[in-house]
């Protein structure tokens, strides 16, 4: 205003009239700021017709039936570890340390009517009890299977007739899109939050595991703590996504939250619940985001696809030719952005699955048919056995292909799902390999499990501990 005033010589009420228009004016830039326009999902949604004649851009009037389809299926889930104070009695109050049990809590989503719930594996790590709490009943839970390369879980709960959740299709969904947050933030259950879709295949290096898939959903729909593993869902209340994280240095809702894409976190459950594990599909290949410093070292005129940078050594890209260097822009029929899209694609696969893979290798473009593997290297469905073991505080699996590449080594046992117990008491932690017990191989858990558990007297590990670095440790075991 007081550039027009200072530019322009009117009368005063010339002048007023000319701010009028120009706040009007204003008005009317600021409303189109901040509605988005509608994706094709959006046009198909039903606005109130006064709103679909003056503003067609406009949001839906309301979130009413998508809430009402989705809520019903998101549960309250309660992690316990530590003691139960239920097994205390007064002397230990008096004389001992007294109760040190840990209640964490986060959500669900209701897959099946018979009972299968998905949630963040984070939601119930290291826990000892599970509760699903569901329309104000109490369930216990038992743990189905993890995956810590996604953050998803699996638990089962004892219930039929459950309102298992509609699903959409994440690969369907759009930038812009309206989305609902439904979960229990602050222990505030059935809470739902909207607003839309940020940004698809996004990585933020948040997941552990020894192949993170992180090719995230990324939304403004506030989530806070408690939200993880809950829904993220369309305007029809179908499943889109897990919600996982937000990006925050103060612990609560900042602007963004990420979500795991329902097709992967769908892929990954059905496995978990058929097969125990994770029929991962491996190309046997390391790869990296092209970056304008590696496009302009290595004279790419593109920014888009992966950089081969590793080829395992017998393994499926090998087989099938690739080589170091080689720029990877398509798997089947999916073009690749960058490394989000790569190990998205990926995931849809299974071992023994063909997949042309398109590539540029010193400028000119290929094909190559690339048979996939699995995690020991074959072209079949596994069953990793895993050993168990409440003694030795861990869960006791071998090494897979891609461990045994990277190491160097043929053979060994890895400690995860580490918790109270001998071995932590040894000095060893979460990812520790274990290659030879007293001069003697380590290949089977079973074995090693059970020889931990029942030997005494002097014990030589040999591994490989979690900085890589080779690891001989002598014990007198009593």
């Amino acid at each position: 205003m007081k550039s027009l005033i200072k530019t322009i010589s009117l009368p005063f009420l010339s002048g007023l009239a000319g701010a009028a228009i120009w706040t009007t004016l204003s008005f009317s830039d600021s409303k189109d700021q901040v509605l988005p326009t509608p994706s094709p999902k959006m046009e198909q949604m039903n606005f109130a017709s006064d709103y679909s004649r003056s503003l067609p851009d406009s949001p839906p009037t309301s979130f009413v039936e998508a809430s009402e389809n989705s809520t019903q299926s998101v549960v309250f889930i309660k992690n316990f570890s530590g003691t139960d104070p239920r097994r205390y009695s007064m002397f230990d109050y008096f004389f001992g340390s007294g109760p040190s049990q840990q209640v964490s809590s986060g959500s669900g989503v209701i897959i099946s009517d018979d009972g299968y719930i998905v949630t963040n594996n984070h939601v119930i790590d290291r826990a000892e009890t599970i509760e699903v709490i569901h329309q104000k009943k109490t369930y216990k839970a038992r743990l189905v299977g993890t995956d810590k390369n996604t953050d998803i879980a699996v638990l089962k709960i004892d219930a039929e007739g459950l309102p298992a959740i509609k699903r959409g299709k994440s690969r369907d969904l759009k930038i812009g899109e309206w989305v609902l947050a439904v979960g229990n933030p602050f222990n505030l259950t059935s809470t739902v939050t909207a607003g839309i879709v940020s940004a698809k295949e996004r990585q933020i290096n948040i997941l552990g595991g020894d192949f993170p898939l992180e090719s995230f959903i990324q939304t403004d729909a506030p989530i806070n703590p408690g939200n993880s593993g809950g829904a993220l869902v369309n305007v029809n209340g179908e499943l889109v996504g897990i919600n996982t994280a937000i990006l925050s240095r103060t612990g609560s809702y900042t602007g963004y939250g990420f979500a795991v894409p329902v097709d992967i976190a769908m892929k990954v459950s059905n496995d978990l619940i058929q097969y125990g594990e994770v029929q991962k599909a491996i190309p046997g290949i390391e790869a990296v985001e092209i970056t304008p410093e590696l496009a302009e070292e290595m004279n790419i005129k593109t920014l888009d696809g992966v950089i081969v940078t590793h080829v395992v050594r017998n393994g499926a890209a090998e087989e099938a030719g690739l080589e170091r260097s080689d720029v990877i822009t398509q798997l089947g029929d999916q073009e690749i952005t960058g490394m989000g899209s790569f190990e998205e694609a990926l995931s849809y696969y299974y071992p023994g699955q063909k997949l042309p893979v398109t590539f540029f290798r010193n400028g000119s473009p290929k094909t190559v048919q690339l048979t996939l593997q699995n995690l020991e290297g074959g072209n079949g469905i596994i069953k990793r056995e895993y050993y168990s073991s409440a003694l030795l505080g861990a869960k006791l699996e071998a090494v897979n292909t891609i461990e045994k590449d990277k190491m160097g080594i043929d053979y060994g046992i890895k400690l995860t799902g580490m918790t109270r117990g001998y071995l932590r008491d040894l000095g060893l932690r979460e990812g520790f390999i274990i290659t030879q017990i007293n001069r003697e191989p380590a290949r089977d858990p079973k074995i090693v499990g059970k020889f931990l558990e029942e030997y005494s007297g002097k014990l030589l590990l040999e591994g490989i501990a979690t900085s890589g670095q080779p690891f001989m440790q002598s014990y007198t075991i009593r």
